[in-house]
């Protein structure tokens, strides 16, 4: 028998107001990197905080680890077990980095027997164990968003949703991400990675869905992406040019079933 599912969605339609921004949509997440691409606006972020138990459904189910979301305290038990990073996250600005990301912890109810320990793993697999002392407000761009990574996955939570993680990191740090999140899948993790860049799908993800206007138009693994690629598609690399080809088509794809 396969294993729970890390989440599961059923008909979810999100909206807000009388916009809708997620169209009965049918997603499964298991153990592993699944990538999520779509062009601004198809809905992704609006997926992911969904999944965070941030924004209940307005239709349709969702399931964390078999469990029903249905009200907020389903979400609060849900929360322990997600790890979360908002493309634009909140943090005091006189906070040290060891002081956020524990705080974070403490957010998530990681015991206190652990939270120190677990702090400092964190730190160190974003390579900011040197700038634990610092001040929030004294770090750069890119250091901000290690820091941001490092609160997502204090504690080893068993789900991961990363919404655009990677800007503002260089090129050497975007490889050790990309290291990072497979030795996060290793260890059981099932991990979401929102972003524009194909090719940190291509490298890290073992699955890919692609978004538009709220439903799903591709579902599979990157070389099923690729696979799709139309002989004129743009794009440097197959699975550009599969994703351009995908983004162009009218006709929605099932989700992966559970």
């Amino acid at each position: 028998m396969s294993p729970t599912p890390a989440a599961r969605t059923v008909g979810l339609s999100q909206g807000y107001s009388d916009r809708r921004v997620i169209d009965n949509l049918d997603l499964c997440l298991r153990p592993g990197v699944t990538g999520l691409l779509g062009p601004n606006g198809a809905g992704k972020t609006t997926l992911l905080r969904t999944l965070a138990t941030i924004t209940p459904p307005q239709e349709g189910s969702l399931e964390v680890f078999g469990n029903p979301i249905r009200n907020e305290r389903d979400a609060r038990r849900a929360r322990r077990m997600i790890g979360y990073l908002p493309q634009d996250f909140g943090y005091y600005p006189a906070f040290s980095v060891r002081e956020f990301v524990r705080y974070c912890a403490w957010l998530r109810e990681v015991p206190d027997k652990e939270a120190g320990p677990a702090t400092l793993q964190a730190l160190e697999a974003v390579g900011l164990a040197n700038r634990a002392q610092h001040r929030m407000k004294s770090l750069s761009g890119g250091m901000l968003r290690r820091a941001g990574i490092a609160a997502a996955i204090v504690g080893s939570p068993s789900l991961v949703l990363l919404d655009e993680p990677t800007v503002g990191l260089d090129p050497a740090q975007r490889l050790d991400f990309r290291e990072l999140i497979r030795s996060l899948a290793r260890e059981g993790a099932a991990i979401l990675l929102s972003t524009h860049l194909v090719e940190d799908v291509g490298a890290s993800c073992q699955a890919v869905v692609v978004l538009k206007d709220g439903q799903i138009v591709s579902s599979g693994t990157p070389q099923d992406l690729a696979r799709q690629a139309a002989p004129t598609a743009p794009g440097d690399s197959p699975l550009e040019r599969g994703y351009m080809t995908v983004l162009e088509s009218h006709e929605p794809a099932r989700g992966a079933t559970c």
